[in-house]
């Protein structure tokens, strides 16, 4: 490696497997940043990966400076993972099994790397079955992603996952019918569910007993209307709803108190219930492409966070809005915020626009 820079800044080039890797970076960035800045450009997690600089390894919470990378330095990092070993025919073959039921070839050293890592990424891989293989990883499971693939069933096995945080199954066209909502449901320590891209009519019960959901993304599916079992997400914090055929809202939303994003834009609504003046935590509201002609009375009295109100296309008006008790704080905040982006980027008119608050 060579390393060249003035002051602090500094071009930094890694060895992996049989490659060179040049980055730029501060000599007063820790270890763990620039684990970071490569695991996009080599596909290992910041944990699995191992700096080596003139024989000793680098420690996460220590500077370059500290770590004594400096300009001159001859033999740069070797992040570790750059072996290469001569495989034969014969390991390859070994290492790797045909799934029956989905006919995907598995490399048994990726499911080791799935419990290690805890991470199952499978979007995109052509699959018209979750795979037998993502069963065996059970509990050491706390990510698993089958996006846009072709699965229409989401088994009740799916319990068996049990520590898993995040599930994301979009755009798989699935159907109300696909998704085995009893097993879905004993996750209990699920923060993100994301099921946007589907087909999906409705949403169960079950929901409900999703206790730590803290995001919900159904958009674009065919939902006509939300449980009224949702109201029991009390830790929910993004709601996203958009691009469905929802007529109304149940009043229970009020009672998903940590809520601080909604979007419900391009719906069928025509009226929100009085209870969004519970939502005190909210900070963004996205009403876009709907029939509202008013808000709840108490929107801006009651929820002082909300900055963000996307209005776009609804048949609200100005003098709607003035007339509401809160509105001029709540102008007050909007303007606030338009005017700390105004130093980021250039842009229009700082009077209220119902599609401005985008922003």
């Amino acid at each position: 490696m060579e390393v060249e820079g003035q002051d602090t800044a500094i071009n930094i080039t890694v060895k992996f497997s049989g490659r060179s890797i040049p980055i730029s970076v501060s000599l007063d960035s820790k270890i763990k940043d620039v684990k970071s800045l490569l695991q996009p450009l080599t596909n290992v997690l910041p944990r699995g990966q191992k700096l080596i600089f003139k024989g000793k390894l680098l420690v996460d919470g220590m500077t370059l400076r500290e770590s004594e990378v400096t300009n001159g330095a001859k033999d740069g990092p070797i992040l570790k993972d750059a072996k290469t070993r001569p495989i034969s025919r014969a390991n390859t073959s070994s290492n790797k099994t045909v799934n029956e039921k989905t006919g995907v070839l598995f490399d048994k050293n990726r499911v080791e790397r799935w419990k290690v890592t805890g991470v199952i990424g499978l979007a995109e891989c052509n699959l018209k079955a979750i795979p037998e293989e993502v069963w065996t990883c059970g509990p050491s499971t706390r990510v698993l992603d089958i996006s846009n693939n072709s699965i229409l069933d989401v088994p009740a096995q799916i319990g068996c996952l049990s520590s898993m945080q995040k599930f994301l199954l979009n755009g798989n066209g699935m159907l109300d019918e696909c998704i085995k909502w009893k097993g879905l449901a004993s996750l209990k320590h699920l923060t993100v569910l994301s099921v946007s891209h589907n087909k999906l009519s409705t949403l169960p019960s079950e929901l409900g007993a999703l206790c730590s959901l803290r995001q919900l993304h159904v958009s674009n599916n065919k939902l006509s209307s939300l449980p009224v079992e949702i109201g029991l997400l009390t830790q929910l914090e993004v709601l996203k709803v958009n691009n469905n055929r929802i007529s109304n809202v149940p009043m229970c939303i009020g009672d998903c108190s940590s809520l601080a994003e909604v979007d419900l834009s391009s719906n069928l609504l025509t009226d929100l219930p009085v209870t969004f003046g519970d939502l005190l935590n909210l900070k963004a509201l996205h009403l876009g492409n709907n029939g509202l002609k008013s808000l709840p009375s108490t929107i801006f009295k009651m929820c002082l966070q909300l900055s963000t109100l996307d209005l776009h296309n609804t048949e609200i008006t100005m003098d709607v809005l003035r007339q509401l008790e809160g509105w001029q704080d709540f102008d007050d905040r909007r303007r606030s915020k338009h005017q700390k982006q105004l130093d980021f980027r250039v842009v229009g008119s700082a009077e209220f626009d119902e599609g401005a608050d985008k922003l």
